[in-house]
């Protein structure tokens, strides 16, 4: 708690008073014996934190003397960091006013340094003073110097357990099973299971089982998740469920659009939809949101979770099942596989009775069995599982006014986090500013804690984002995070870890909401709000009383959509910035702002600046002035069209995010060499930007857009780009789509070779040459899944693709002079493509033959389109055993007759303005797509009739009741005459 966060502070200020750099800029401002008395005041309090961190829990006034270190602490660091900023501007003045050195040399030190000292010496004697009381009152509080054991943090290489495991809970399963999967009584096309229990019970697992489950998937069209929670937000669930269903960022004016929207994607169609974690107890408003439900197929389902009744009762549930804790050889079974990684005690009899009691006082519920099993991982020694019995935590009742489940559940969850580090502590605590059911994303994550100062490790070799993202796969190995159900990449917060993370976080931490009007501000050093339509001046204005605030973070929850609009006054930006001098990080992503206020330039503290997806058109000149800004986010601006020379300055620039915003780098910024992140760079002739910019930025990784390789006037000039000594896992490579010379071309894209161990995704765009060099197809890009192949018009063939081994989707476009594809997308051996899912032809005005002569080829391509290929008509293709999904537009006839048996395995065949098909190759066609369940037909006028007769049509819909049947533009008949 406390303790905590006053450690890691304590030992950043330590780091930074050891710098030899810092020493000697102190000593030549005059405040070097001010700084060394301050130092060994806090060494004495420091020998004290390990006692502390004990005590804290059942002391008030220990907590109390923790807090006021605290607060002391921050003050400490914001005066060094003031003195290292001061240290920067001296070094770059210096190295840009470098003609003025005669006039510099005339005006005597003392008079340089007397600013900075006259300053900092009052507020360094201050700190000193209150650092001594602190340390006097020690005796007061029983405080002591004791020996720290260290903690060992290594967690080898365990992963985290997948959540889908659930362990017992079979009567459960099986029963809500066969609710899903038969259709019962209802007056409505669609029913609700609830899943009603306390918080942390296991109710979100039980119902992600359900969700995942193979029969149900089959069963259900349509499927969608929502973490709901208290806010009860009719328009942003609807929104969440819409683009669940229908994959499409439409923008709609209001909510009765979006409804009818929304209606319509679901009508006639059997869907799934799980609400996860419903509080709202309003009928009315339950009633709203279920509207565009009913025109679903009857069958459909609705999956509840809640701990709350009232709702459910009003909708007809009298006797509601409530999920109980699970049962003790339940219990045992899932501690121990957390503990253990086996699901009992059999190689460890004697830790038997002692996991039987964790259990008990863990009241077997799942979330505090995970957390205390992963406390314990691989930790098989007596001592230890002793010292989490009888730790004190257990009997603790400082749980803080929060809910009752947390109550229960918080003895668990706390002493899992006690036994974090002091820097782990530190960072879970950062995420009590960021709402219930928000979507984590680990890179944004790391940024932010990068900029906090809470990833700087002196004596480790590597890099501060390295060491954040080693902490959060250990967060979410010890189950702080877990994966998020919908989105693959993010992660979420359990609530009642959100409840732990801002009962840990104390009074430094603050989330928006009604009570920051009346509450004294100046005590918080990080809030965050919630972006709102519309954020006006009055909200903030309370705002300026916290003169010691290091973080303003807009945050969001749920699915970020394209189309949503978001307000924020200009007043607060005019006013209220100036006000708040010591921001180290400031997010104002997605917000409607045209301009950025100058004051910007005087947050010479600021580490982080997210002005994503704003409508700014350029950035103050004096921006130049954020000597410490580390990142700078400015992808989606589609305004901003250049950036200020002063951008050179910030040599401390580690990432800079400017995707799809089309401003220019300004010449010289590959002397920024801490630059880490550059995704995009637009290459100019006429002695603009030059790809040689990049030869210096040895420590370039991620992700990186290069546009405007046709201005590249030398293969020389590509190489030393030095792309294979960059760690680069996402590369677009464009080309203007304008005429080339194909030789160099060839040689440019041969020279940009990058490395092959890191490469996960490439693009390849307008390139002119006749064909690829030889890396393009390389087996030993054995991490690349995605190759995009562009408007290389002039290519006669496609590269040998089929070699990579863990290729899964490719999209080849418009390549006009390709005729032929037979052996290059073949390779050696006996299997060709072996990992491939998707394929996608588009565009492709020459093709006209389409062979294979592998054995085994494409074993596991699930989704096939071939769109606009007006010429192809020889396609001879093995099985495709795998094949799910065909897709067929803008092709003659042959291409589909073709691929009859071949694609047999098709569940969904989507065919649209086929040349040819008339009723008689339509029946010799779909006689042998026997397995599919959607079928989509469009702008194919020569069909008059899906089936021979109205016979045959019966007996292929009664065969086939699940069938889906979509026919647009053109009117054709189900039935023959």
């Amino acid at each position: 708690m406390a303790e905590a966060a006053a450690a890691a502070l304590v030992k950043v200020i330590f780091d930074k008073l050891v710098d030899e750099a810092f020493k000697k800029y102190a000593r030549s401002q005059n405040i070097h014996s001010e700084l060394k008395q301050l130092g060994s005041t806090l060494s004495q309090i420091q020998a004290l934190l390990n006692d502390a961190s004990h005590k804290e829990i059942t002391d008030e006034s220990v907590r109390l003397w923790l807090n006021s270190l605290q607060h002391l602490a921050y003050d400490i660091d914001d005066v060094l960091d003031d003195v290292a900023t001061e240290a920067m501007h001296r070094e770059l003045t210096q190295e840009s006013e470098a003609s003025t050195s005669m006039v510099r040399k005339l005006i005597p030190t003392c008079c340089t340094n007397f600013s900075l000292s006259h300053r900092l010496t009052p507020k360094l004697d201050s700190i000193t003073t209150q650092l001594q009381q602190l340390y006097k009152a020690k005796a007061g509080l029983g405080l002591i110097v004791k020996d720290e054991k260290p903690k060992n943090n290594n967690r080898g290489n365990e992963t985290s357990l997948l959540e889908s495991e659930v362990v017992g809970r079979e009567s459960e399963k099986e029963k809500l099973l066969n609710k899903l999967l038969q259709d019962g009584p209802s007056k409505e096309s669609f029913s609700i299971l609830p899943i009603v229990g306390m918080g942390g019970v296991g109710k979100t697992t039980l119902a992600r089982f359900l969700y995942n489950d193979t029969q149900v998937k089959g069963r259900f069209e349509l499927h969608a998740w929502v973490c709901v929670s208290d806010d009860f937000d009719i328009s942003k669930i609807t929104k969440t469920i819409f683009q669940a269903v229908s994959d499409e960022n439409k923008e709609f004016a209001d909510l009765n659009q979006l409804q009818v929207a929304l209606k319509e994607k679901l009508k006639d169609k059997r869907f799934l939809l799980v609400l996860d974690d419903v509080w709202s107890e309003n009928f009315n408003d339950w009633e709203n949101l279920v509207l565009p439900f009913h025109s679903g197929a009857r069958g459909s389902k609705v999956i509840m979770t809640s701990r709350k009744e009232q709702l459910l009762k009003m909708l007809g549930f009298d006797n509601l099942d409530h999920l109980e804790t699970l049962s003790s050889e339940d219990a045992l079974s899932l501690f121990a596989l957390h503990a253990l990684g086996v699901d009992n005690f059999d190689s460890h009899p004697t830790l038997g009775p002692k996991g039987e009691r964790i259990v008990e006082k863990c009241g077997r519920l799942p979330l505090a069995l995970k957390a205390i099993g992963r406390l314990l991982r691989a930790k098989t020694d007596e001592e230890k599982w002793d010292e989490v019995l009888n730790s004190k935590i257990w009997d603790s009742k400082s749980v803080g006014d929060l809910s009752a489940d947390w109550k229960v559940i918080f003895p668990a969850l706390m002493l899992s986090y006690h036994e974090l580090s002091a820097n782990l502590k530190r960072l879970f605590a950062y995420c009590s500013l960021f709402p219930k059911d928000f979507l984590f994303d680990k890179k944004e994550l790391v940024l932010l804690w990068l900029a906090e100062g809470f990833l700087n490790k002196s004596n480790s070799a590597k890099s501060p984002e390295c060491l954040g993202y080693e902490y959060f796969e250990e967060l979410l190995s010890r189950s702080f995070f877990q994966q998020s159900p919908n989105e693959e990449p993010l992660f979420v917060m359990h609530d009642l870890m959100n409840d732990l993370a801002t009962f840990v976080a104390g009074k430094f931490f603050s989330r928006d909401d009604n009570r920051m009007a009346t509450e004294d501000l100046a005590k918080y050093r990080h809030m965050s709000f919630i972006r709102d339509e519309y954020v006006a001046y009055h909200k903030f204005e309370a705002f300026k009383r916290a003169k010691g605030l290091r973080t303003l973070l807009a945050v969001y929850v749920g699915v970020d959509q394209s189309w949503d609009k978001f307000y924020l006054s200009s007043k607060i930006l005019v006013d209220l910035l100036p006000e708040l001098p010591l921001l180290r990080v400031l997010s104002l992503s997605r917000f409607s702002i045209i301009e950025v206020p100058n004051s910007i330039g005087s947050l010479k503290h600021l580490r982080y600046l997210n002005l994503s997806k704003t409508n700014i058109k350029e950035l103050p000149d004096n921006v130049g002035n954020l000597y410490n800004l580390e990142t700078l986010l400015v992808f989606g601006c589609e305004s901003l069209t250049k950036l200020p020379k002063s951008f050179l300055k910030l040599k401390k620039l580690r990432h800079f995010d400017m995707r799809d915003t089309p401003c220019q780098l300004p010449l010289g910024i590959g002397e920024l060499k801490s630059l880490q992140t550059l995704t995009k760079i637009i290459i100019e002739g006429n002695n603009g930007f030059a790809i040689t910019e990049l030869k210096g930025l040895n420590d370039l990784h991620g992700e990186i857009s290069i546009e405007g390789l046709n201005n590249v006037q030398s293969s020389m000039h590509a190489r030393e780009a030095n792309l294979p000594l960059k760690a680069i896992n996402k590369l677009e490579l464009k080309w203007d789509d304008v005429s080339g010379r194909e030789t160099l071309e060839k040689d440019i894209l041969n020279e940009l070779k990058p490395h092959s161990d890191k490469l996960k995704m490439l693009e390849v765009k307008y390139y002119k040459g006749i064909e690829f060099p030889n890396w393009v197809g390389d087996p030993s890009f054995h991490q690349l899944v995605q190759v995009s192949l562009h408007g290389c018009r002039k290519c006669t063939s496609l590269p040998p693709l089929g070699r990579l081994p863990s290729l899964k989707e490719l999209l080849i476009q418009g390549m006009d002079d390709v005729k032929v594809i037979s052996l290059e997308l073949s390779r050696t051996t006996d299997v060709t493509f072996p990992s491939l899912e998707i394929l996608r032809f588009e565009d492709m005005s020459s093709w006209k033959v389409w062979s294979t002569n592998s054995e085994v080829m494409f074993p596991r391509l699930r989704e096939l389109q071939i769109i606009k290929c007006p010429n192809l008509s020889d396609v001879s293709l093995e099985a495709l055993p795998s094949l799910r999904v065909l897709k067929i537009e803008g092709c003659g006839e042959s291409v589909l007759r073709s691929l009859v048996k071949a694609a047999s395995s098709t569940t969904k065949l989507e065919i649209g303005s086929i040349l040819g098909l008339t009723d008689e190759v339509w029946r010799g066609v779909i006689v042998n797509f026997g397995a599919v369940e959607e079928l989509f037909i469009q702008n194919c006028d020569e069909i008059r009739y899906l089936w021979e007769s109205d016979a045959e049509a019966s007996k292929v819909l009664e065969r086939k009741r699940r069938m889906r049947i979509t026919l647009g533009a053109t009117s054709y008949h189900l039935l023959g005459c």
